[in-house]
């Protein structure tokens, strides 16, 4: 990943300090750290609460000590849930803080190449290990290139790649210019080689986008010192020998010249977003197909009222990809250093801001913050730009860049995958598993296979038509049925899995449209098809008209905000028509407000497809025309619906009881669940259901061979079902090893049981978390608690729990209090005495 920006940036009046900064994006191994309150230097406690101003200058007292006090849980490897961190900073005699430079990440390991501290610009490799969260100069031998920042890097095999970038004598104003040459450096020997290149050249330039694809490096845009580019060049890495650059003729939705700006390469795209092209600067996310080089202008205009828009225009930002996800930080946005972490779904095209776990730590003056801060203070890294981000296992690395009043940094940050619960669930309807229900559709009878769990509880009218389709099964089956039959449980329904699909017949829905409702019920969205496509709008007409008739009205939004925002000259006629049709008048009424707008009225009138028009609708529009009607404000608020979440907790707390075809034996007690989600969320149910049902559809419950407490297994349940990981803390040492045992697509709830332990050990819960560590076999929790217990022993001996514990515990609790009473103490015991 490289950080690109512009070449004539160095005027800007912000600037540079030394550090990383590391944010989860999924199932980072890192050590569960429990930390002592810090104060600053000075000794007041240092905050950073999130802002986008550009702050005056700071005085850095580089000698304060970061010592903080470690409480190491060997549970092993886990995910943090969108955590910042921040790790040493890079010490001044190994590299100078800095911006404008270049980050990438190769193994275990990030490397920092060049840049400018504020006077001189830079051609130092540095070395950050993730592992050992340490620093060194990279071993080099050969010639490296000169001294330069805005320049591009990329990894390809196990060499990095340096193209172009910004060199001369910044201090002195002399030798100023913009390079073309292209360097390597082999990570297994520290080579440096000069690729010397025969043929056409792409023109020098700095600030650009580089990326790697195909086996080749790719170049975009940037500055060449009097203007912005928009020109793309590549050259394949494979063959030094026979290598030659080629520019690229591109087509589409070019964006326009620009520099500052990132590039990610993602689903086998290249996405460009943001950057500074003069008057043109937007906020737009352009996206380039690098088989037939072609640009889009990806649109967002179709998100869901009340979902976070695009982040603001910006340059100097970073951009990465990880799995289907692009992740933008910082950057300067309308002068203003914003540090909100903005995540771009590439497959469901829509953006949100990332909120950050409570147990963040931000180092603005570089300071850990104090863990005792209030738990509304978001905490993170605070704004910059001309930073730069790589990505290695699952956590984005920030570094450097100029913050504060034109303050270069030497800080690095590691940053969690958010909940999976959607994308579970779609995956459950893609793959059509467990399936229990077959709905028949429309006159030609078409199929569609589903989930009696996840569509029951998250509609109503669905609802109602599966019940009924029961209730006939049932009578059909009692007049067959023998005394040997499957057993009962609770809800009716059959256990075991020899009971008959149940058919439910719907003539008002056909097929297609059924189809991306479903898609809505198990995932809370849609998968926006072609916009713009007079068809493909028409489909999703069909599915408004599905969504108004199951009274989903979540559904209904997303359906109105995709249509409106598609209709144009081309398609406005044909949706006004079906509108019409199909008596949607909230659709007919945009249709007819756009067609009369004075920019559209003459285009709409001219083309062929008015003259098909029928005429009540012609005459509809002639007449608006001619007398608008008044408009009418309502302040009603808009129903929005329930979410995924909200249904299927109500679904667990007493909803679902009805449709439970699974009983979970805990400790011999039954507690009814549903296969379906249940599976759809752990592949230990999944293989058991696909392969090892028991007959008497019973399951014992335990993780590994603990048995979990009732308030316990609850939690785990209520994670299992939406998502929710809030419980007690002693509930989190009991679930810790869940997600291994139960095979949870990912870690979020062992991430949220460490930082609840960390965080709320406390004298009044410390004796049921002691009982949870010993039982859990948690060894160093169970130190860690006797360890509170004997400093607190005064306000702990007068919990009522004490006497409740078992013989043993309190025998090691004596034993404790004993290990600490120093001889000192013994002796003023036996004189008292």
């Amino acid at each position: 990943m490289t950080n690109s920006v512009s070449a004539n940036s160095s005027s800007n009046c912000i600037s540079i300090i030394p550090g990383w900064v590391a944010f989860d994006l999924e199932g980072t191994v890192l050590l569960w750290t429990a930390k002592k309150r810090l104060v600053g230097c000075d000794g007041h406690v240092t905050m950073s609460c999130k802002s986008t101003k550009v702050a005056p200058s700071v005085d850095f007292d580089h000698s304060c000590s970061d010592s903080v006090e470690y409480l190491t849980l060997n549970f092993g490897p886990f995910e943090t849930v969108h955590r910042w961190r921040r790790l040493p900073p890079c010490d001044e005699f190994v590299g100078a803080r800095r911006s404008k430079h270049t980050v990438v990440a190769y193994r275990d390991a990030i490397y920092v190449f060049g840049g400018d501290n504020g006077k001189n610009m830079l051609n130092d490799l540095l070395r950050f290990d993730v592992k050992d969260c340490s620093w060194c100069r990279a071993f080099t031998t050969g010639t490296p290139p000169a001294p330069r920042y805005h320049h591009s890097a990329v990894v390809y095999g196990s060499s990095m790649f340096v193209f172009g970038g910004y060199t001369g004598d910044i201090y002195s104003n002399s030798n100023l210019k913009n390079k073309n040459d292209l360097f390597e450096y082999k990570f297994a020997t520290g080579q440096w080689t000069e690729w010397k290149v025969e043929g056409s050249l792409p023109v020098a330039r700095s600030a650009h986008g580089a990326t790697v694809y195909s086996d080749k490096l790719w170049i975009f845009a940037g500055y060449d010192g009097n203007a912005r580019l928009n020109d793309m060049w590549t050259i394949s890495l494979q063959d030094r020998e026979h290598a030659c650059w080629e520019e690229i003729e591109q087509s589409g939705e070019i964006p326009p010249s620009c520099c500052n700006f990132p590039v990610a390469v993602c689903r086998d795209k290249m996405f460009v977003f943001s950057g500074q092209s003069g008057a043109k600067i937007t906020n737009n996310l352009f996206q380039f197909e690098f088989k037939g080089h072609m640009w889009t202008r990806i649109p967002t205009e179709h998100l869901l009222r009340g979902s976070p828009p695009p982040p603001q225009r910006r340059y100097g930002h970073t951009m990465v990809a990880f799995d289907r996800h692009l992740y933008v930080f910082g950057g300067a946005a309308d002068n203003t250093l914003p540090n909100e972490l903005h995540s771009y779904d590439v497959d469901s095209q829509t953006w949100e801001v990332i909120q950050p776990s409570l147990d963040s730590e931000v180092c603005a003056r570089q300071f850990w913050i104090s863990s005792t801060l209030s738990p509304e203070v978001p905490r993170m890294p605070s704004g910059r730009l001309f930073h730069a981000a790589a990505v290695i296992q699952d956590a984005m690395y920030i570094f450097g860049g100029t913050v504060d009043n034109n303050v270069r940094s030497g800080e690095i940050y590691p940053t969690c995958h958010c909940c999976t619960l959607h994308e579970d669930y779609g995956k459950l309807f893609e793959n059509r598993q467990f399936c229990d229900v077959e709905f028949i559709l429309g006159e030609r009878e078409e199929r569609v296979l589903g989930h009696i769990a996840i569509v029951t509880a998250r509609c109503q009218w669905l609802r109602k038509k599966i019940l009924q389709a029961r209730d006939r099964q049932r009578q059909g089956g009692e007049e067959g049925a023998g005394a040997g039959g499957p057993r009962d449980i609770p809800g009716g329904t059959r256990a075991s899995g020899n009971q008959p699909m149940l058919e439910v017949h719907i003539r008002e829905a056909e097929a297609q449209p059924f189809e991306v409702l479903m898609q809505f019920l198990y995932t809370d969205k849609i998968q926006y098809p072609r916009r713009g496509h007079v068809q493909d709008v028409l489909l999703i007409m069909d599915v408004y008209k599905l969504a108004l008739s199951f009274k989903l009205s979540r559904l209904e939004q997303l359906c109105v905000q995709y249509i409106e925002a598609s209709v144009d000259l081309q398609n406005v006629l044909s949706v006004c028509e079906q509108a019409n049709k199909l008596q949607l008048d909230q659709l007919k009424e945009h249709c007819l407000n756009f067609v009369v707008k004075e920019t559209h009225f003459n285009q709409v009138i001219m083309t062929k497809e008015f003259e098909h028009l029928s005429t009540p609708l012609i005459v509809e529009i002639v007449r608006r025309k001619q007398q608008p009607p008044p408009r009418v404000y309502s302040d009603q608020p808009v129903d929005i619906g329930t979410s995924l979440v909200q249904d299927m907790k109500a679904y667990l707390e007493g909803g679902g009881l009805d449709f439970c075809d699974i009983v979970l034996l805990l400790d011999g007690h039954p507690r009814p669940a549903h296969k379906a989600i249940l599976a759809a969320r752990s592949s230990y149910f999944e293989a058991m259901f696909r392969s090892f049902m028991p007959e008497d559809g019973q399951v014992n419950i335990s993780i590994g061979e603990m048995v979990p407490s009732k308030q316990a297994f609850e939690s785990m349940l209520r994670y299992i079902y939406y998502g929710d990981v809030n419980m007690p803390p002693e509930d989190s040492l009991y679930l810790f090893a869940a997600p291994y045992y139960y095979g949870f697509s990912n870690n979020r709830l062992q991430a949220y049981c460490k930082q609840n332990l960390e965080m709320n050990v406390t004298v009044e819960n410390v004796l049921q978390i002691l009982e949870a560590a010993d039982k859990t076999q948690a060894w160093d929790m169970k130190k860690h608690c006797l360890h509170i217990i004997v400093h607190q022993f005064i306000k702990v001996s007068k919990l009522p729990n004490l006497r409740s514990l078992s013989q043993l515990l309190l025998l090691d609790i004596i034993e404790s209090l004993a290990s600490h009473i120093s001889d000192k103490q013994c002796a003023e015991m036996g004189s008292d005495i």
